[in-house]
């Protein structure tokens, strides 16, 4: 669950822990509703507890992270409804940022979308779902970036740090599926062909067709029939109608 997470250089150490916890809230490396444990985070890491407390703080003031009754710091989850109106955000958002990134991408910049793209499926068809969550994370932020509109991203990374543990959801009960092509494949020949408003509605069905099973996944966790469980190893994983009464323990999730 915290594996990856390890600063190897001492200097600054706060501000390394906490950019190392945002880019995994960012990137699907925590579940939703994930208890957060000061002293597992820091052994994960391999640093003190100091700096990884005050990195889960300043997490919790920009809506990262939350803290429950008995100053318990969990990963924030969203209901169904609440991911519905964060993707409504979205829409205009990475749209504004995929317009504005679309005279400016230059051919290399391209050509590492192709990269991350063939990385992401590779890793699909292997089930490193970790790597699959990461590039997705990396491609799309790759077109907002090159918006040069920083406060723009600034933004939308303020709404991935919320978005973000929602994609551990998709592998392997909700894979992105596409009707007809992938719509990463659409947005880069769009980019190509410097077509704006082409690249921008590739980027708002992206987020449609890629998230529709999230969209019913999340239907079926609010009515009961899916259920997220922390094993007695404390593993958190996700579990269907009968199963859900298994052995594990209902996660704070």
């Amino acid at each position: 669950m915290l594996k990856g997470l390890k600063v190897s250089n001492r200097d600054n150490l706060t501000s390394r822990v906490y950019d190392q916890m945002r880019i995994g809230l960012m990137s699907g490396n925590f579940w939703p509703g994930q208890r957060l444990r000061v002293r597992e985070v820091a052994a994960a890491m391999q640093v003190s507890d100091t700096p990884v407390r005050e990195a889960m703080m300043q997490l919790v003031r920009e809506g990262g992270l939350e803290m429950r009754s008995g100053a318990t710091i969990n990963v924030v989850k969203l209901s169904r409804a609440r991911y519905l109106e964060l993707r409504e955000i979205r829409f205009l958002l990475e749209g504004m940022a995929t317009e504005k990134a679309t005279p400016r991408m230059t051919p290399a910049m391209i050509a590492q979308l192709e990269i991350l793209h063939a990385q992401l499926i590779e890793a699909e068809q292997t089930a490193d779902y970790e790597a699959a969550t990461l590039t997705n994370y990396q491609f799309h932020f790759l077109v907002y970036r090159a918006s040069g509109i920083e406060d723009l991203v600034s933004i939308l990374e303020s709404i991935w740090l919320r978005h973000g543990p929602m994609l551990k959801l998709l592998y392997p009960h909700a894979p992105p599926a596409y009707p007809v092509r992938h719509q990463h494949l659409n947005l880069m020949d769009a980019l190509r062909s410097n077509d704006a408003a082409l690249a921008r509605h590739a980027i708002l069905a992206d987020i449609i067709e890629g998230g529709k099973a999230m969209v019913d996944l999340l239907e079926q966790i609010e009515d009961g029939r899916a259920v997220m469980v922390e094993t007695a190893q404390g593993v958190v994983e996700l579990q269907f109608s009968q199963r859900a009464a298994s052995s594990g323990k209902t996660s704070a999730a």
